[in-house]
């Protein structure tokens, strides 16, 4: 027997979407979310939103909505994805979809923020760099998506030869040597 529940989610977005899940026997599938298909079981998925805090909830959350804007152009001084990013126009643009107010420039994120160590780093904390030729001020920010202390992974938009939003290694030599600290800005 195929039982279909409809689900209201609040989606990155910041709209509502439905999302139709079919149990049958022990596992969960994605039918439609709109017109976005998901191919994953998401029993596991289910259980651990269920069960886990409201924080880890908004970080996961904030990684997928900072990832749908992956390959949008870097372009100085703008935070409109229609138009590009440059990286503290993303990251402020990212963060105030969730309603948390950051710095609109790299260097107010000098003193911002709870600094924290980087081996302590989580999904959704951002990475403060000195700028590429200016080593003695925040030139630079990212987002944490996959946290591993110095091995960690970062989304950000780049200016560099990319010029677009994209993730990037921590541990990579142009950014370990440019690399100040990791904040918290979301339990700050």
């Amino acid at each position: 027997m195929k039982i279909i529940f409809i689900l209201t989610a609040f989606l990155s977005f910041q709209s509502h979407h439905e999302l139709k899940i079919e149990k049958t026997s022990e596992d969960f599938s994605a039918v439609e979310i709109d017109n976005f298909q998901i191919e994953n079981n998401l029993k596991n998925e289910f259980v651990e939103v269920a069960s886990g805090t409201r924080d880890d909830i908004s970080r996961k959350d904030l990684i997928h909505f900072a990832t749908t804007f992956l390959g949008t152009p870097y372009v100085y001084a703008k935070q409109d994805p229609k138009v590009g990013f440059d990286c503290s126009g993303f990251i402020n643009y990212v963060f105030k979809n969730y309603k948390i107010t950051v710095p609109r420039s790299s260097s107010g994120f000098k003193n911002y923020g709870r600094k924290i160590a980087i081996n302590n780093v989580k999904v959704g904390d951002v990475l403060v760099f000195t700028g590429y030729r200016d080593t003695n001020s925040v030139g630079h920010l990212g987002i944490v998506s996959e946290a591993n202390g110095m091995n960690s992974k970062f989304i950000h938009a780049s200016s560099g030869k990319v010029m677009e939003v994209t993730i990037s290694d921590l541990n990579s030599t142009h950014y370990s040597k440019r690399f100040l600290h990791a904040v918290d800005v979301i339990n700050q």
